[in-house]
């Protein structure tokens, strides 16, 4: 089984008045030994020290029609931050390599670097900061999200992911590999073992652990609904939290959904969405909020602030 095409997310637009626009870096960005496409919007008037996200695309999707396909690009105008759009050099399908063991350790090559790289090329050209630099996806996207958020800690300070797995779970033989095991919910580990996993990415690393988000369909067919419960041991482990939610929220954001609250910070989110198939809906205004993205000034969210 592979990937579906995400028809609906495509066929939707960015709405409102937007002088600015997307557009491909050429130049020399840094390392990207798998030749990830860069695409950026940056807006016509920036913040000081502007914030970053990061919005890696579906499969069989494209840097372009992420953009088109979300709200980021007219928020990003509204409060002048920069979105990168990565696009996957994968003509095959466009999915993300989140299998070989390059992209899922620290500086050691695959797509991981090279959308890092994009990250550190804005942050010194656009005087960008280094501590509020986000990430979020839907489906191969998510798991990139979760890959980038595992191997790259100090990098991001949060990442939002839908319709994921676990980091590490595609774990395979080389670049591009499709874990039908992982898809249909058959690996499965102990909190201890995925832990793990995520510390392997970044040997000796024991610093500050970016926050994260993740939502999942119940009935997702493309990547069974065990992967979220999976995904939930994960990162309760890595951040210590007890496998029990602090707290519970019924109808959240939306009918049928249940927001999970783990830890005392609110570090990890977990929104099981009732009925949903993989075609889940991207829920923009949650991750602005869970990103501190609408702040201006003062004391916005920032890596290192808070923590597990």
């Amino acid at each position: 089984m592979r990937w579906p095409s995400w028809a609906f997310l495509a066929a939707g637009t960015v709405s409102g008045a937007i002088a600015a626009s997307l557009t491909k870096v050429t130049e020399d960005f840094g390392e990207n030994p798998t030749n990830v496409g860069f695409y950026i919007y940056v807006p016509d008037q920036l913040a000081a020290s502007p914030p970053i996200l990061v919005n890696p695309h579906w499969c069989h999707g494209d840097a372009q029609v992420c953009y088109a396909g979300s709200q980021y690009a007219t928020m990003a105008s509204q409060y002048g931050f920069i979105v990168i759009y990565p696009d996957s050099p994968n003509t095959a399908d466009k999915c993300w390599d989140v299998s070989s063991n390059a992209t899922l350790s620290h500086n050691s090559g695959g797509d991981s670097l090279g959308i890092v790289s994009m990250v550190r090329w804005t942050l010194d050209k656009y005087n960008g900061d280094p501590k509020r630099v986000f990430v979020t996806g839907v489906s191969s996207g998510a798991m990139m999200t979760s890959t980038l958020i595992g191997v790259y800690p100090d990098v991001f300070a949060a990442g939002s992911a839908f319709a994921g797995v676990p980091f590490g779970c595609f774990a395979g033989n080389g670049y591009g590999v499709w874990s039908d095991a992982c898809a249909t919910g058959k690996i499965t580990h102990t909190p201890t073992e995925w832990a793990a996993l995520v510390e392997a990415a970044y040997p000796g690393y024991s610093g500050w652990r970016p926050k994260m988000q993740i939502f999942h369909g119940t009935i997702d067919e493309t990547l069974n609904y065990t992967n979220f419960l999976e995904e939930v041991k994960e990162w309760n482990a890595v951040f210590g939290y007890s496998q029990t939610p602090t707290n519970t929220a019924l109808n959240t954001p939306v009918t049928n959904w249940t927001k999970y609250v783990y830890g005392q910070n609110d570090w990890f989110e977990a929104y099981s969405a009732g009925g949903v198939t993989h075609n889940i809906q991207n829920q923009e205004a949650v991750v602005m909020s869970w990103f501190d993205l609408t702040c201006t000034t003062g004391d916005c969210f920032s890596w290192g602030t808070g923590g597990a």
